[in-house]
């Protein structure tokens, strides 16, 4: 999958990043900074829009990027795993613009403040009906983690998105965290709300009685007289990542050869451009496109990776290109293709940030997205404390957020360490900043909550690191099962990526003092996938127990520095800070 340095140009230059020579429009007013940035000439006869992993993020937010996002194997190096001044340099962007702030985590804090928040769906909204207008029959597709990550998506069964994407124009969809609400709910909401107006589709979700198709695996739509087939593509490994009774009756997995029998199918029906619309994780979709031919086009989702290029992948086929479109509605992905005489001849792809005091508020949506919000306002607006540092969740290992939430959970359970999933979702916010209940749920707000303490002996809580660890940097991406490292409170380790299963984890100390192996520690946790979780007597959702430590805090929280493990041998490694 390396990229020739020409290779790249090619790409880079076919691509026209939006807003490369947004340089000198840096100062300027909002509306003159919009035209330069949303300006994209529209390219050919077939336009897709791309959405992904909004977790239901609703209001525009701060969102950092990863400072370490770490390639093992043949990844090293590559996209998606480059990430502040190495992603800089790759991309030919100056630090301090408003693309390095969206792109980068670097300079978060000054950068955040000088360019303001991102996403909201009214914003979005604005610049999803400019693209379409400029490019007439173009279809947005939305690549899942939609109805999940929001308190008020919580509390109205995902209803609120639902109808948000309704409004906003949503065509074709997947799914992963959606799943978490259960099968039922699902269904409801595909038969009964989406009807008419959003196509879910996913080829690799089938009855586990007898292996048929629980949602539609594509559809074919025709743009502009170019029949175009849109392949699902839905979180493959959502019964091993999330519980297992939501789904208990539905199989996953990455299916590749019933991909490869849908591409043909849909390409016997007529289809002259095979797009797939994929919550895999980047890396899957990379591998993927090297092995299932006829795929022009793979929109992905689940890493929330956001890269500006569409990556080329040569298959026995021919050419595969592959995009990744971020986050928590922090990018719309618009890519416009050139079909001639049955097939692809030619690309524009453009990731656009979405400023969100550059974009006008779309009125409708911004009415919506008020009355969604009326019954909840004075729950979610609620002030819990002030945090004097930044707070983010984002990256391999422990973030601020992270850290605060397992020292809340050590204290209010009594408990030695903690552990918190490698969740990827959950906004940020500045030092200064109110902490609400609303954005402490931003963090928190899932379908299985219970935060339970339990006795784990010490060679137990090894295990559970390598087992993350090599779902984490297995050098196969097909065995990368989902999320980042546990987060970790209390116990210290180091950890060598590139070592082989079972060989990653060493130092684990509590303390200071050697984790002994045949001893037990009292481990605090949340987000349990175990059905019998659910009824364990005592035990309360994780919120119960932040808010309550948040109050404890006497109203400031002081600066968490995150509890990141020793790593080793990732010296000059790309996808590391530097």
């Amino acid at each position: 999958m390396n990229l020739s340095k020409r290779e790249f140009l090619q790409v880079l230059g076919s691509a026209s990043m939006a807003g490369m020579a947004l340089g000198r429009w840096e100062s300027a007013d909002a509306a003159t900074a919009e035209a330069a940035l949303y300006d994209v000439p529209a390219f050919g006869n077939v336009s897709l829009l791309h959405m992904t992993d909004c977790h239901a993020q609703l209001q525009p937010i701060r969102f950092r990027e990863p400072s370490v996002n770490l390639g093992v194997g043949a990844m090293r190096g590559q996209l998606p795993h480059l990430v502040g001044q190495h992603l800089l340099k790759q991309l030919n962007l100056a630090p301090g613009t408003a693309l390095a702030h969206a792109f980068t985590f670097t300079d978060f804090e000054r950068a955040s403040r000088r360019y303001g928040q991102v996403g909201g769906f009214a914003h979005l909204s604005t610049l999803v009906k400019r693209m379409k207008a400029s490019r007439p029959g173009a279809l947005l597709l939305d690549g899942g983690d939609t109805w999940q990550g929001s308190a008020t998506s919580l509390w109205t069964q995902a209803q609120d998105m639902v109808d948000a994407c309704k409004l906003l124009g949503v065509d074709v969809m997947t799914g992963h965290w959606e799943f978490t609400y259960g099968m039922e709910r699902v269904k409801e909401i595909v038969d009964k709300d989406f009807a008419g107006h959003v196509d879910f589709v996913a080829q690799n979700v089938k009855t586990n009685d007898f292996g048929d198709p629980v949602f539609k695996p594509y559809v074919v739509r025709e743009i502009n007289g170019v029949p175009v087939a849109i392949i699902g593509q839905a979180f493959p490994y959502t019964p091993i990542a999330n519980p297992r009774y939501m789904v208990a009756d539905w199989a996953f997995g990455i299916q590749d050869e019933n991909m490869q029998s849908m591409v043909d199918e849909a390409r016997g029906k007529g289809a002259q451009l095979v797009v797939v619309l994929s919550h895999n994780g980047m890396d899957v979709d990379l591998k993927m496109a090297s092995r299932v031919r006829g795929i022009d086009a793979i929109f992905g989702g689940h890493t929330h990776d956001g890269v500006p290029v569409a990556v080329p992948v040569k298959n026995p086929g021919g050419t595969t290109l592959v995009t990744n479109a971020g986050s928590n509605g922090k990018f719309l992905g618009v890519m416009d293709f050139q079909v001639k005489d049955g097939k692809l001849v030619d690309y524009r792809y453009r990731l656009l940030p979405v400023f969100s005091q550059m974009l006008r508020a779309d009125p409708a949506m911004d009415a919506l997205i008020r009355k969604i919000r009326a019954p909840y306002e004075a729950k979610l607006s609620e002030q819990l404390a002030v945090t004097d540092g930044l707070l983010y969740r984002r990256g391999n290992f422990n973030g601020s957020w992270d850290q605060l939430v397992c020292d809340a959970l050590m204290q209010t359970l009594d408990a030695e360490m903690a552990f918190s999933p490698g969740f990827r979702w959950g906004t940020s916010l500045l030092p200064g900043d109110p902490i609400t209940r609303e954005l402490m749920m931003d963090q928190l707000a899932i379908t299985y909550p219970m935060a339970t303490l339990t006795p784990m002996k010490g060679e137990f809580i090894k295990t559970v690191l390598e087992d993350v660890a090599d779902n984490l940097f297995n050098p196969d991406p097909y065995y990368q099962q989902g999320g980042d490292m546990v987060r970790v409170g209390g116990l210290t380790y180091a950890i060598e990526p590139s070592a082989g299963a079972g060989r990653r984890i060493s130092d684990l100390r509590l303390h200071g003092r050697p984790i002994e192996a045949d001893k037990t520690y009292r481990v605090a946790g949340w987000a349990p996938v175990a059905e019998e979780a659910r009824t364990l007597p005592g035990v309360k959702p994780v919120w119960d127990h932040v808010e309550t430590w948040l109050r404890a805090q006497g109203g400031r929280v002081t600066s968490r520095k995150p509890n990141l493990p020793r790593l080793i041998g990732v010296q000059g490694n790309p996808g590391m800070a530097v």
